[in-house]
């Protein structure tokens, strides 16, 4: 499916009276998401200098930013979403690398875009402010008309090339693989800018001819990347009738835990509660289950426009990944590394490779016999203990942040005799408490897995601190730098006899 087709979707006869999106302030049906759409081009195409090339947007979730993301598909302007958990320097520096000529947000943001030869054109106020400039063209791959920014293990962050028939195909095969539970309400839970979002619940939904409900995220109990407030999240769910939502692990795990410490139930008509981002772990589904959450997890990554392996009621294999989607393509190379093919990003922002058909992933991994995935950490956080024993980190992690009392976790142990762990607990818990549950962690695990010393962080894993990137993946150098002293203190060297 190409973009023009894509569009078409929402001029189909019909379709015209259904709804679309819904949000904080308007509901629109698909004729009038259409209109809404063809307004915002002409907007775009109607700037006082050249027509816009490369935008970049920094807005919350809301009906504004998808029909943003639609206009510029339509125009074939590059869209560069920027997540507000970034910093203003962070947005500062993808504006500048991806060569962007038009910024579209809040008037807040001339400040600090003024410093970087933007002027604003504000327009109309029932619409976000655009900034423009005159940019120097970037070089990019051909065919490009997304930029999605991830932010690695340094915070630094990285523009992946999307094409539109690439992100599309992906979007189709979610839909097909979704098709037989009905969806037509989904909450868009995640920042849209984040690809997944952006694909499996904005793209997906519109091929489906499904409505997108779209909240403020502080109205969704989301603040910045990892600040979470799982009463806010149940109140959105049952308010948009939602049948779908896509969340992250962390999000399942505090919500789980809500409702097991509370009167409420999980919303009767939800019926695919979708976990990706990080591992999940057999034991947080089997919660969550447990609740009445229809909780399944997927695998994807930016680098293959998004999802590519998914869980689904019915064809489900708990603590798996899932299935390959119809658009995916997955195989293991003989080091274990899981690799992918089917829907390939164009290639990163300023560097002129082009990616292999088939993807290096950078995750480990196994299928199984009906062909379930199973992704087993990091290729690159390996472990390999003092007893030469490989061990994946995010296998114990996952074991560990199943337990009630343990919000973050943090598995060292590079050359030592046993592997350590850094615990942030949950709130209301103590050491006895967390020394209980790494012994039953611990009881699950064989012997060169388990975990010896353990301390409790120094500080939460957030950006604010310097142990999380933007996207909430620990920064485990940092980690390690902050606590190995205490624990793995130095032994002083003994004399050989």
């Amino acid at each position: 499916m190409n973009a023009q087709e894509f569009l078409s979707l929402l001029r189909e006869p019909g379709r015209s009276g259904r709804l679309a999106v819904q949000d904080a302030s308007q509901s629109l049906s698909y004729a009038d998401l259409a209109r809404k759409v063809d307004a915002c081009a002409e907007r775009l195409a109607a700037r006082p200098a050249r027509p816009a090339r490369v935008l970049a947007s920094v807005m919350d979730n809301g009906a504004d930013w998808i029909i943003l993301d639609l206009a510029c598909l339509q125009l074939g302007i590059v869209h560069v979403p920027l997540p507000l958990f970034f910093t203003p320097a962070q947005w500062i520096a993808t504006i500048d690398a991806a060569g962007a000529d038009v910024v579209a947000g809040p008037d807040s943001l001339a400040p600090i875009l003024r410093e970087r030869g933007f002027e604003a054109n504000s327009g109309r106020p029932d619409s976000p402010s655009l900034f423009h400039r005159p940019a120097d063209a970037v070089t990019l791959p051909d065919r490009t008309v997304k930029i999605t920014f991830t932010s690695g293990s340094t915070g630094a962050p990285k523009g992946v090339c999307l094409g539109a028939e690439e992100m599309l195909g992906v979007a189709s095969g979610l839909a097909a693989a979704t098709r037989p539970l009905n969806v037509r309400r989904h909450l868009t839970a995640l920042p849209l800018p984040v690809l997944l979002e952006n694909i499996a619940g904005v793209y997906a939904a519109l091929i489906e001819g499904a409505a997108m409900i779209t909240q403020p995220l502080a109205r969704i109990g989301l603040q910045g990347s990892s600040r979470f407030d799982p009463a806010m999240f149940h109140a959105a769910l049952g308010a948009s009738d939602a049948q779908s939502a896509i969340v992250l692990p962390q999000m399942l795990r505090a919500y789980t835990g809500w409702l097991r410490t509370t009167d409420a139930r999980a919303p009767s008509g939800l019926r695919l509660l979708a976990v990706g981002g990080a591992a999940v772990g057999r034991e947080l589904l089997a919660a969550a289950r447990a609740q009445g959450l229809p909780a399944y997890e997927g695998y994807g990554l930016s680098e293959a426009c998004s999802v590519q392996t998914l869980n689904l009621p019915g064809d489900d294999s708990p603590g798996s990944a899932g299935r390959p989607l119809p658009h995916a393509q997955v195989r293991i190379a003989p080091d274990g590394e899981i690799e992918v093919a089917g829907s390939p990003a164009l290639g990163y922002l300023g560097h002129d490779t082009a990616l292999p058909r088939w993807l290096p992933t950078g995750d480990l991994g196994r299928l199984d016999d009906a062909g379930f995935l199973h992704v087993q950490g990091r290729k690159k956080n390996l472990l390999i203990t003092g007893f030469g024993r490989n061990v994946s980190p995010e296998w114990i992690e996952v074991l560990l942040t199943s337990q009630a009392c343990i919000a973050q976790a943090v598995v060292l142990g590079e050359g030592q005799a046993e592997l350590g762990a850094v615990i942030w607990p949950q709130p209301g818990f103590g050491e006895a408490q967390l020394h209980a549950a790494i012994e039953r962690t611990n009881g699950a695990l064989p012997d060169y897995a388990r975990i010896g010393p353990w301390m409790l962080a120094r500080d939460e894993f957030t950006v604010a601190s310097g142990l999380s990137t933007a996207n909430g993946r620990p920064r485990r150098d940092a980690i390690s730098a902050l606590h190995a002293d205490q624990l793995f203190p130095r032994k002083a060297a003994q004399p050989i006899l």
